[in-house]
């Protein structure tokens, strides 16, 4: 039996104008977060009359749906986020937010709708289904860690004691061809952890900083340290991305602050990386500020773990893709995305890949177009209906294994 045959593609065009209809209702009313009353109550009306097993989140927002195929066989979980950032859109779009200060700036407005149209295709092509579909709607992946907390509320269990085997989530991307896919196996997004450190310095008059130990020029040295560290102590081939965002000091131009603050992130693809880079600020941090007589403390958040992606299955994905969208429309990435992605915490317990579905509106060279995060992106709505049909293709594929 052919798995992903050219009808689903044709299928999914279809589809395209409900589904475009419908991620534009998303687009216009975004929610940020754990709580996302507007979007969970849309995908709710929009599953409505598909014969799923719904369930809702209990802490969080979420939508878990179910289809059961016409025989029993594997389970397989196909994933869709649905929280926004907090920006102000600046499209110009018809259908642009209507929320002052929140947009669908990362896509996952498109995520949800290519999501529902999966479940459409699958519905109508149950009875050459073993084995059954989970539709994992979930919150929270910009902050908040919203995948984690689906799996604690047992997204990845069955209620028959029956576990997900195998997962599969697209994100897109304005970087790359409307409707083509890029993927790779191994770690396709990095973990992320966020940095804190405090210098304590001597406050004191600004026109007499000899009198004073002042902890700004200390902080601003240990930014520029952070960066020598990172391409002396860690591996170019498992790389770490240091980024200091934040410098804040101060009250007043004639006053030398008592201590400054440093925030950022660090972003690595292993364990090892994440533990040499850690030290490294660490030490990086206490020894530039004992040499100018100041103290240095460091604190660390732990963020999203890597996405990793299952060889395996990646395999699968391309030899999938390959045959919906063709020999061409099908990319092998060559790096990692020094991103975090929380669908990292689906892929610790569970095998499966993440890719990108190019989104970029015809007509604009590459590297042109605005990127994700940018309140001036723009995706090209077409390419939903090869992300629709490729969920779709992916779940009959992982089925079939």
């Amino acid at each position: 039996m052919n798995h992903d045959d050219p009808d689903l593609l044709s299928a999914a065009r279809r589809l395209l104008p409900g589904i475009t209809e419908l991620r534009r209702t998303i687009h216009r009313t975004p929610e940020l977060g754990t709580d996302l009353p507007r979007t969970q109550r849309t995908v709710l009306d929009a599953l409505a009359g598909l014969p799923l097993r719904v369930v809702t989140g209990e802490g969080l927002s979420s939508v878990t749906a179910t289809l059961d195929g016409a025989r029993p066989g594997r389970t397989v979980l196909l994933r869709a986020d649905m929280d926004a950032l907090p920006l102000t859109e600046e499209t110009g779009l018809d259908f642009a937010s209507q929320v002052p200060g929140a947009m669908h700036a990362c896509g996952h407005d498109t995520h949800t709708a290519m999501l529902v149209g999966a479940a459409r295709l699958l519905h109508a092509r149950r009875e050459r289904l073993a084995g059954r579909v989970v539709f994992m709607f979930q919150p929270a992946e910009e902050a908040g860690g919203g995948a984690h907390r689906m799996i604690e509320e047992g997204v990845l269990r069955q209620p028959d004691g029956a576990d997900v085997d195998a997962a599969f989530a697209l994100h897109v991307t304005t970087r790359h061809e409307s409707g083509t896919l890029h993927l790779r196996p191994g770690p396709l997004f990095a973990g992320s952890d966020r940095i804190r450190i405090t210098v304590r310095g001597r406050g004191g008059h600004a026109s007499a900083p000899h009198l004073a130990l002042d902890p700004v020029p200390v902080a601003c040295e240990i930014v520029q340290a952070l960066q020598t560290m990172v391409t002396r102590t860690v591996s170019v081939f498992d790389p770490a991305v240091i980024t200091v965002t934040s410098l804040t000091a101060g009250t007043a131009t004639n006053v030398i602050p008592g201590s400054a603050t440093l925030a950022g992130t660090c972003r690595t693809l292993s364990p090892a990386a994440r533990q040499a880079a850690r030290d490294g600020i660490e030490r990086v941090a206490r020894g530039v500020a004992a040499a100018h007589g100041a103290t240095a403390e460091t604190e660390f958040a732990e963020g999203y773990p890597p996405v990793v992606n299952d060889p395996d299955v990646t395999d699968l994905v391309t030899a999938t893709a390959g045959r919906l969208l063709g020999p061409d429309g099908v990319h092998r990435l060559p790096d990692p995305v020094m991103g975090a992605e929380d669908f990292s915490y689906v892929l610790q317990r569970v095998p499966g890949a993440m890719a990108f579905l190019g989104a970029r509106p015809p007509g604009t060279p590459a590297g042109e177009a605005p990127d994700i995060h940018s309140g001036r992106v723009v995706f090209h709505e077409e390419a939903m209906a090869a992300g629709a049909a490729l969920h779709a293709a992916m779940a009959e594929a992982l089925l079939a294994r």
